[in-house]
């Protein structure tokens, strides 16, 4: 009994941290972010319900998966039951005999030359890339859904230009067909303009075309209504936080930790380890003996004992040099992927940058092009009122000038989607 009391105290002690949920928390890391925290809190609404459920059972297999690798130290109690029965001797008129054994035991390793530590490190650190894993896939999904909704914005303001050029376009012609009539004109300028109007309005049905396939990929991902959701207003995101606060650093930096434990974990395996050892043991057999030739039945008493004792361990491998130096190559490239990622971020955004400066320019001479087509349709009402100019001069200078406003929103939402491309990095936008 008080070898069966030890070694209930002895599975207490070694399943102390795979009971207690609140220590094992603190030794897998509590200043971790919970993979809500680490989700976008703004920008996920964009996904659909389906989507957004999807990366909820990643993220909690993630955690059930580094639990089970935290625990894998602790080896199981073994529970065993044997029952035997034979007829040896039936032929000379003996009863079958019986024999039942029981055993309780546990081989529980207690020190592994800092292997048990960094095995746990090493879980924490593979559960928090399992999680930025998962938050880099979501993250450009959601990319994907914000960025395919602002196409079809800026496809139909696309759509309400090419309208207005296709109306430019039969001003156009209808002027040529004029002076045509007139004899101002021969006949090849008149079949420029009705060339022109027929591309004016392929194109218009190209543009049409385009936005059904943005709407329809849109509606694969997203519950929201196109018609009526709003693109998100991203502001100018800052070098430095850009470089400190994006996912695919975190990423590296942890991988870079990851390797680092699995060296230790690595090296460990071949160092001295001690076990703890016991178990319980019970038999009880049921047999016979021949008295004058006939079968006599005979029941052994009943037998239980223990046994508990420590067991050290070196392993001696062969092998043991080069998987160490493998797993240290793996942590030593897993600095220069550090850094190599550090580069592609700071490149990534100097690129955008470059490109949202590029936008301005555009816009600031589309801004001009409009000021000169005000000016020019002021002057030109006034000569219409007088006589001198037609409507169609007026119609086409409106037009004009609407295309100019319809062209700096589309570099608006052009500027947003190369923010975009920094939003998808970021841990945490906002």
């Amino acid at each position: 009994m008080k070898a069966l009391t030890a070694l209930c105290a002895l599975w207490t002690l070694c399943s102390v941290p795979a009971a207690a949920d609140t220590n094992a928390t603190v030794l897998f890391g509590k200043q971790q972010l919970t993979p809500q925290e680490q989700r976008s809190d703004s920008l996920d609404v964009y996904l659909s319900e389906l989507k957004r459920k999807a990366f909820g059972y990643d993220y909690e297999k993630t955690e059930q998966e580094s639990r089970k690798l935290r625990d894998s130290w602790i080896m199981p109690i073994t529970i065993s039951y044997t029952l035997n029965r034979q007829n040896p001797y039936n032929e000379q008129g003996a009863p079958e005999t019986q024999q039942e054994s029981a055993a309780i035991a546990i081989d529980q390793p207690v020190f592994r030359s800092g292997g048990i530590y960094f095995g746990i490190k090493y879980a924490e650190a593979t559960r928090d890339v399992g999680r930025l894993s998962i938050a880099q896939q979501e993250r450009s999904l959601i990319k994907k859904a914000v960025e395919l909704l602002m196409q079809i914005k800026q496809a139909e303001l696309g759509i309400q230009e090419q309208k207005l050029q296709v109306a430019n376009a039969e001003i156009n012609l209808q002027q040529k067909r004029e002076q045509y009539l007139s004899g101002q004109l021969d006949s090849g300028f008149l079949n420029n303009a009705i060339i022109q109007l027929n591309l004016t309005k392929q194109t218009l049905i190209d543009l049409e075309t385009a936005k059904a396939r943005l709407v329809s990929s849109f509606e694969s991902i997203s519950d929201l209504d196109y018609r009526t959701a709003k693109i998100p207003f991203l502001a100018m995101v800052d070098e430095k936080r850009f470089m400190d606060d994006t996912v695919d650093l975190k990423l590296a930096q942890r991988q870079h930790e990851q390797e680092r434990y699995n060296k230790n974990v690595t090296l460990a395996k071949y160092l001295p380890s001690v076990s703890l050892q016991g178990s319980y043991n019970w038999q009880k057999q049921q047999g016979f003996f021949f008295v004058n030739g006939a079968p006599v039945k005979s029941d052994s008493p009943e037998t239980a004992y223990y046994r508990y004792g420590l067991r050290a361990s070196v392993p001696l491998d062969f092998n043991s040099v080069n998987d160490y130096q493998a797993a240290k190559i793996a942590w030593l490239k897993s600095r220069v992927v550090i850094d190599d990622t550090k580069r592609a971020l700071r490149s990534l955004y100097e690129q955008v940058m470059e490109n949202i400066d590029n936008i301005g320019k555009k816009i600031e001479l589309s801004k001009e092009n409009e000021k000169l087509y005000a000016s020019l349709l002021a002057d030109t009402k006034e000569q219409f009122a007088a006589g001198y100019k037609t409507q169609y001069d007026v119609d086409l200078l409106a037009n004009s000038r609407q295309i100019e406003v319809l062209s700096q929103r589309m570099y608006e939402i052009d500027r947003q989607l190369e923010l975009l491309n920094l939003y998808e990095k970021l841990s945490r936008p906002q």
